[in-house]
């Protein structure tokens, strides 16, 4: 059932929920965003409840996981609530996240925190004196932020652990790896410390840590969510984006942190309104399922069982699967033959020059072995023969031209790639990587992570979707690749998957004990 929008709400195809006031204020947490962001333009809770409600929340189920990070003190973040609830009195609504609590990933500035970067001791970090673009957008949009969340040292590695604030773990079994960068974050949404979540993603960081915990999570097109770093024309392979339990609370929050910023020159100009409007129709549609790219990647049993069963799932919603041996070819990328080689040029390049960012600040001690792989990685070459050179950034750039065009061929036929957000289920998370996957070894750090970086090079929006579960109870999910640009189409899917699926209504980590 739904209710018309509240005043200040009344964005076209937006289909708000009816919510009541709960019983037992404990509840809230468990309310989708979509459902909070009605019960507090309504006022059939006080933003003074839902922060006491969320900070109760959080101090049960947080020091299980470790996910939010930095949290600030309770008597100010009710101080803040309760002026939410003034200005609701006097009659001023900031936007759908008024009173929202919020924690930001912790590569990203907020004004008066200390950004860490899994890195930098807290007695070493001084707090940040202005907020990141996205940021910025979600606090215009009321929502109060509460802490950080947990994320890899640099955000480098697909496992969330720094010797800042430790290790977070999986909402499905805490002695498991969260995934990462986004791990805090991905950990937080599924077990409702927040009502939604910002991440980034490089490779695959908006896509593994939501699979691994059973939520969505969208890696969106360059561009959709500006960032004013450092470097405005070179590094297009980093975005931020949201993670969220539904498809309208995915939507909602892509919709907050995207459109043009002229601090951001490659930024979208497009009008993220639509992106809200969610039909869900997929009928007639067509995926190319690529799995594991015709035995090139090596991946987990229970991943390639799960995964394939959860097809089925596209077919109930009328739409036809076909599965293609390996991956799409053109005259300048042979395929699997070039996909690692392209995709090391640049990595080393791009994470290699954050990392010597850190080590040319007198950080080099803190630096774990990953990171000075990067770091390393500038001066050998993805082929070890020597320092990456101009021409082998250009030779990688024409070889991601050439996935890209074989990728436009590809969707003249089909309206969506997918493959499996990771190649392993989640791991014991006192081990930094696998070392090896069916009796092959792993010659890197992420070289299991090797099923993402087709997304990062084509710049397209990749969709996170839930994908079920192994025998021991265990999420995995699956990424889903649009046309460039395809933000909207993939929401609309997300939304269809959702109710297709159920899978996060229907399955809660066991220790929320709904």
């Amino acid at each position: 059932m739904t209710v018309s929008p509240p005043p200040g709400q009344a964005t076209p195809g937006i289909r708000w929920p009816r919510v009541d006031r709960p019983r037992d204020l404990a509840r809230i947490p468990y309310w989708d965003a979509a459902e909070l962001s009605v019960a507090i333009r309504h006022r059939i809770v006080s933003c003074v409840e839902v922060m006491t409600a969320y900070l109760d929340h959080i101090e049960t189920f947080n020091p299980k996981v470790n996910a939010i990070v930095s949290l600030r003190p309770r008597a100010e973040l009710l101080q803040e609530a309760h002026e939410k609830d003034r200005l609701l009195a006097d009659g001023t609504y900031q936007g759908w996240m008024h009173g929202f609590p919020h924690a930001v990933k912790d590569l990203s500035d907020v004004k008066g925190m200390p950004t860490t970067f899994g890195l930098i001791p807290l007695s070493h970090t001084t707090p940040a004196t202005t907020d990141s673009l996205f940021v910025h957008r979600i606090r215009a949009a009321g929502a109060i932020f509460i802490g950080k969340t947990n994320t890899p040292e640099l955000g480098i590695g697909s496992h969330t652990y720094n010797n800042v604030f430790g290790t977070t773990t999986n909402a499905y079994d805490p002695t498991k790896a969260a995934g990462g960068s986004s791990g805090g974050a991905a950990v937080a949404v599924a077990l409702r410390m927040v009502p939604v979540a910002d991440g980034s993603d490089f490779m695959g960081s908006l896509r593994n840590p939501p699979g691994w915990n059973n939520v969505f999570g969208l890696r969106p097109s360059y561009g959709r969510v500006p960032s004013a770093s450092r470097d405005l024309f070179l590094n297009q392979a980093g975005v931020d984006g949201p993670i969220a339990r539904t498809a309208l609370d995915l939507a909602l929050l892509l919709q907050t942190m995207s459109g043009y910023d002229e601090q951001a020159p490659l930024s979208l100009t497009e009008d993220p309104t639509p992106i809200t409007d969610l039909t869900g129709s997929q009928n007639g549609k067509k995926i190319a399922w690529l799995g594991d790219l015709g035995g090139y990647l090596p991946m987990g049993e229970d991943v390639l069982s799960v995964t394939v069963a959860a097809l089925k799932h596209f077919n109930h919603l009328g739409m036809e699967v076909t599965a293609l041996d390996g991956l799409p070819t053109s005259k300048d990328f042979n395929g699997t033959e070039d996909l690692w080689s392209t995709w090391l040029t640049w990595r080393h390049w791009l994470s290699g020059m954050s990392v010597k960012t850190a080590y040319d600040a007198e950080l080099r001690s803190l630096l774990k072995p990953e990171a000075i792989y990067e770091y390393d990685g500038l001066a050998t070459g993805a082929d070890g023969n020597g320092p990456i050179s101009g021409i082998d950034v250009y030779n990688a750039s024409v070889k991601r031209s050439g996935l890209y065009r074989a990728f436009t061929e590809l969707f003249e036929t089909y309206d969506y790639a997918v493959l499996p957000t990771a190649q392993v289920m989640p791991f014991d998370a006192q081990t930094r990587w696998p070392k090896s996957i069916n009796g092959k070894k792993m010659s890197s750090y992420h070289r299991w992570m090797e099923v993402t970086t087709i997304g990062t090079l084509l710049g397209a929006p990749t969709l996170a979707i839930p994908a079920g579960f192994n025998e021991a109870g265990l999420p995995i999910g699956l990424q889903v690749i649009a046309r460039n640009h395809g933000d909207h189409s993939l929401m609309d899917l997300a939304h269809a998957w959702e109710h297709q699926t159920r899978f996060v209504r229907n399955h809660p980590p066991q220790m929320l004990k709904l």
